[in-house]
This record gives structure tokens, C-alpha cells and sequence, in this order.
């Protein structure tokens, strides 16, 4: 004789299938997991108004945001691979969070302090990892830079590959400009998003605004300053390594 289902059951069934849903769509939003709070690091999840204190393998999703206080440090390791590590005094909130099998596309704004991104994109993968300041926008596809965050100027900082730099002002007053101006079929997907500029050393710090975006190799610097005004040179890598957040990043990077 077969029984048939009771109503406990099926409400068993029905809540295990809606925790599954639930479960693939956070997981499919998730930035990372905290994989190392130092000190006193704090989380605040998205719609929420209350801080927590943070703790290994805690999930990141979108619209989080963390926060280091004085002498701590976070890292965070993103879905798929990957590291971003927070510096103290820092404040990172987590704008997208888009995990596809070989694309990976994470975004967040570094309000204020600094933070060091560790992101090689396996062979076939295109990842993207984006980091927003006040004043400067840095984009790579697989590489090591260090970004600063201040309320009138902003420095990236390239250890390993190629990053991609422009004014945070340009792309606010782009996506003005794309909302006002867009017309149906009015975009070609074909036409890249934007075209990268040359490498090249301004003679005069601050003279020349930047109007696109530019491309850092390994170890070169760049300051943007919130009117658009850049500076871009080699900085000394023999001097940078005395900084503490740099050389305790080197020392992870290594392991």
C-alpha cells in the first residue's frame, strides 16, 4: 500500500525547495567571504542599519558595507578566487556582485582609507574587479594595485599587470549624459565601452585633466584629485615596501 504525502510533508518539501531558490540567488549576488578579520572589523548587511562585529567565513553580498577601525585589517576572498584586503581606518561598500562560470564581475566603493586588490582571472576567465573612490575609478582584469581613498585625492598604486584609471567625476557625468541622450537601438554593442589612453608620464603634477581612461602598468602611480587633475609617475617600490599595510599584503600574497 502507498501512502500518500501528508501535509506535513509537503510543507517540509515546499520550504526546502523555497531555501533552495533563496539560496542559489544570494549565493549568485555573493562578493565573498571574510577570510580574515584583524582587530576590530564591522559589517553592516544591506538594508540594515546596525554594525556587526565581523567573523571568518562571514558571506558578502551587494550593497554591504565593512569597516575597519584604527589597528585592524580585513581580508576578503571573493567568489571564485581572489583577494581584497581592507587597511584600517577603511570603509568599503560592496556595489556588484554579478558571479557567471567564466565571468566575474565585482564593484565596490572604497569611501575612505585604502585597500589592496589580489585578482588573477584563471585561463579563459574574464574577471573584472573595480574599486570607486571619491575622486578616481580603477578597473582590472587580473592583476595587484593598491588604492587610497580621500575626500580630495585619491592614488592607485600597480605591483603586478595592468590597471585601467579614470576621473570618478567622468563617469558620474557619463551616465548623466547616457541617461538624458539614450534612445532605443541608439547603442552598438559591437563599439567597445571605452578606449584606453597611452602610457605616458605627465611632465607637470596636476596640470592636465583627466578626460578618459588610462592605462597604469607595473609600478606606476597615479593621484587624482576631485577636479579631474592627475599626476601620474614611477613611484619607488624599494621605499614603498617599508609601509606596513604593503609589506603585510606581500607577505600574504606569498603564502
Amino acid at each position: 500500500m502507498i501512502r500518500k504525502p501528508t501535509s506535513q510533508l509537503k510543507y517540509f518539501q515546499s520550504a526546502l525547495l523555497t531555501y533552495i531558490i533563496f539560496s542559489a540567488q544570494v549565493n549568485a549576488a555573493e562578493f565573498g567571504k571574510i577570510s580574515l578579520p584583524l582587530g576590530k572589523v564591522e559589517v553592516k548587511s544591506a538594508g540594515s542599519s546596525d554594525w556587526v562585529r565581523a567573523k571568518p567565513k562571514m558571506p558578502l553580498n551587494e550593497n554591504d558595507v565593512i569597516r575597519t577601525l584604527a589597528k585592524s585589517r580585513c581580508e576578503i576572498t571573493l567568489t571564485g578566487g581572489g583577494k581584497v584586503r581592507i587597511g584600517e581606518n577603511s570603509e568599503l561598500e560592496i556595489t556588484v556582485a554579478s558571479v557567471k562560470p567564466m565571468t566575474k564581475d565585482f564593484s565596490a566603493n572604497l569611501n575612505k582609507g585604502s585597500v589592496w586588490v589580489a585578482a588573477k582571472a584563471a585561463f579563459g576567465e574574464k574577471k573584472r574587479v573595480a574599486v570607486r573612490t571619491p575622486t578616481a575609478v580603477a578597473a582590472i582584469r587580473g592583476t595587484k594595485y593598491r588604492a587610497t581613498a580621500g575626500e580630495d585625492e585619491s592614488a592607485v598604486l600597480v605591483y603586478e599587470g595592468k590597471v585601467d584609471v579614470n576621473a570618478a567625476k567622468n563617469i558620474s557625468e557619463k551616465r548623466k549624459e547616457k541617461r538624458k541622450g539614450f534612445t532605443p537601438g541608439s547603442l552598438n554593442p559591437n563599439k567597445p565601452k571605452f578606449t584606453l589612453g597611452p602610457v605616458t608620464e605627465v611632465l607637470g603634477p596636476y596640470e592636465v585633466t583627466l578626460k578618459d581612461w588610462i592605462s597604469l602598468v607595473e609600478g606606476m602611480q597615479i593621484n587624482v584629485r576631485k577636479d579631474g587633475k592627475y599626476h601620474m609617475f614611477k613611484f619607488d617600490q624599494s621605499l614603498d615596501v617599508e609601509n606596513d599595510f604593503v609589506k603585510w599584503n606581500q607577505e600574504m600574497d606569498s603564502q
